[in-house]
């Protein structure tokens, strides 16, 4: 059988032009998050499968890479469900093996604890532009800090860092799950239903209010119901007075202090943030993760789909783990995303040394070789980057593929 030298469908190789401005940005996620006082850590890739599919994950446990078991443990013959095949998978994202992480070893933390995880995740979806089954996430995450200064720092290190690598212009939503469920509630809308209401509620983006009332209705909720809840929509300002009016109006339905927090959020960042973005109520903002319990939030750049990032409040997640409830809120940036926009845009990476490549024509005497060695070695000690290679066939090929790669000064080295 002949080897296949494509990569696994979703999954990609990246080139050293590429991976030049991935490390930038990684290098820029350290610094900014860093002087944050945020925290690196790191879990392992593989997770046990209980922790995988304990409903926390929405439609992403739908997409798991599972692990089979190994040795003794792995009995073909006498399978008879998947639990006696399979023990782990590869984790979805990283906000479950935080959790995990955080109740295993929270007497070690600082409190609240400030973290900062980047690592690849594997997810079984269909591949388009944006999206691989392997790709690297980027999450920040303050763990016992019940109050709004967390939302606040998480959107301000984010803000800022997007800030640094050049995006101007963005939106950042934002809304809160007890906003969504007040409006549901004081539209007659039974608790066991929200979920589904949320599901459709989501689309409003893509099909409009109209389609949103259409797919309502053909789920059997009546028109009246229909007809007031978008009517809150239409209704609501995306602002912090937005967010105040809005609770005004649903007093009866949920807690004031819910609307006032996220009022406060928007008011806060609005005021204290250098960078240039927005920061846009959306009360039809959903995120599909079933552990957000609070405050939400998504990152929106004009002209690409989907977000480019988000995130928000999951109180109740770590208290799967230790049976107490620990307040959790987190961001998180699509970091192929941003990699993608910046690919489109051409971006280069900013202020790198001039890299210089040494080129020996095939056929030189050990003395020209050694010439040519000892000159980089000379400019390496100095903190300069030199390649040494042999001179292609096609030079003019080899050096516009060099370029490419960043090296703008060449020396050319010839046999006697």
């Amino acid at each position: 059988m002949a080897l296949k030298k494509k990569p696994v469908t979703g999954m990609k190789d990246i080139l050293p032009a590429e991976m030049q401005i991935r490390e930038y940005v990684m290098e820029q996620i350290r610094e900014t998050y860093g002087s944050f006082g945020f925290h690196s850590i790191e879990t392992p890739c593989v997770e046990h499968i209980e922790n995988l599919t304990s409903k926390q994950g929405g439609d992403n446990e739908k997409l798991i890479f599972k692990v089979m078991k190994r040795g003794e443990k792995l009995n073909l013959e006498t399978a008879q469900s998947e639990s006696d095949l399979v023990d782990s998978g590869l984790r979805y994202d990283l906000t479950v093996p935080l959790s995990r992480y955080y109740s295993n070893n929270a007497a070690s933390l600082t409190a609240p604890f400030k973290a900062l995880q980047m690592g690849s995740v594997w997810r079984a979806d269909r591949p388009q532009k944006g999206r691989f089954r392997q790709f690297v996430q980027c999450d920040i995450d303050i763990l016992g800090d019940s109050t709004r200064l967390a939302e606040i720092e998480l959107i301000l290190a984010t803000t800022t860092l997007l800030g640094k690598i050049g995006f101007k212009g963005y939106s950042i939503r934002i809304n809160d799950r007890n906003i969504l469920k007040g409006m549901a509630a004081y539209c007659g809308f039974a608790e066991e239903a929200y979920d589904q209401v949320f599901i459709i509620l989501d689309k409003m983006d893509k099909i409009g209010a109209d389609g949103v009332a259409r797919e309502l209705a053909e789920a059997g909720y009546d028109e009246e119901k229909i007809s007031k809840y978008l009517n809150l929509f239409e209704n609501s300002t995306p602002d912090a007075a937005g967010v105040r009016g809005l609770g005004e109006l649903l007093k009866g339905a949920m807690d004031q202090s819910q609307a006032e927090n996220l009022a406060s959020i928007i008011d806060s960042v609005t005021e204290i943030s250098t960078s240039q973005f927005n920061i846009v109520f959306d009360p039809t903002l959903v995120r599909g993760m079933s552990y957000y319990t609070g405050t939400i939030f998504e990152i929106q750049v004009e002209g690409f789909p989907g977000s480019v990032g988000g995130g928000g409040r999951y109180d109740k997640m770590i208290g799967k783990f230790t049976g107490m409830d620990t307040p959790a809120c987190g961001f998180s940036v699509g970091f192929e995303r941003i990699i993608t926009i910046l690919m489109d845009e051409g971006f280069t990476v900013p202020g790198k040394e001039e890299k210089m490549a040494f080129l020996i024509e095939k056929g030189a005497s050990d003395l020209v070789l050694n010439q040519a060695i000892r000159e980089a070695m000379e400019l390496r000690s100095k903190g300069e980057v030199v390649l040494v290679s042999q001179m292609n066939k096609n030079k003019k090929f080899q050096k516009e593929s060099l370029q490419k790669e960043g090296y703008t000064k060449f020396k050319e080295f010839y046999k006697d």
